[in-house]
């Protein structure tokens, strides 16, 4: 098999693999898929397996986790024809060992992909966050410089303002008219 069959589904991959609970996963239905075998099959492997899944390999969405992903991409509704119970999410470690425990060449062969697509996403997550320091340190250099600019810009419209509308000048002394006396205290 060539390098372009093996890379060529890594990017579908990549839009498989959701956020939560701040872990990268995917979901037993899209593994099943991919693996190339029914979800209720996949997830009974699992289950004979459990000792080999704790909980930082896969866990259960809860209703709110699933509403949230339901919005995001078509799921068929409960009561449908559809999932009646909630899906499993695996992380990137997950998604390994069950390919372990389901051993079929297929597996084998599709756990390189899934490996490949999570170790994407974690480099484009790593390049976000450089990128968004990055960002944070030039938008505070420049609004140093602003607070610069922007001092001397109001003493320019400052002066500006005093040379069209002058400020008033001081009324002179007047001297009163008529015989004065000086009084001594």
């Amino acid at each position: 098999m060539d390098n372009k069959e093996l890379m060529a589904p890594t990017g579908r991959l990549d839009s498989l693999i959701y956020e939560i609970r701040g872990q990268k996963i995917m979901l037993d239905t899209d593994l099943a898929r991919i693996y190339e075998i029914p979800t209720f099959r996949f997830n009974e492997a699992v289950k004979r397996n459990r000792e080999r899944f704790p909980e930082d390999f896969m866990f259960r969405l809860t209703p709110r986790e699933l509403a949230a992903l339901t919005s995001q991409f078509a799921m068929s509704k409960k009561g449908r024809g559809g999932r009646r119970t909630l899906p499993y999410a695996f992380t990137e470690h997950g998604a390994v060992m069950a390919a372990n425990i389901l051993n079929s060449p297929r597996a084998v062969q599709m756990s390189l992909f899934v490996v490949r697509a999570f170790v994407r996403m974690r480099a484009s997550f790593a390049d976000s966050r450089n990128l968004t320091r990055k960002l944070a340190a030039l938008e505070k250099e420049l609004k140093k410089r602003l607070d610069v600019h922007e001092s001397v810009i109001v003493d320019i419209l400052q002066r500006m303002m005093d040379i069209i509308d002058p400020p008033p000048l001081p009324e002179p002394k007047r001297h009163r008219i008529g015989f004065r006396t000086e009084e001594h205290g």
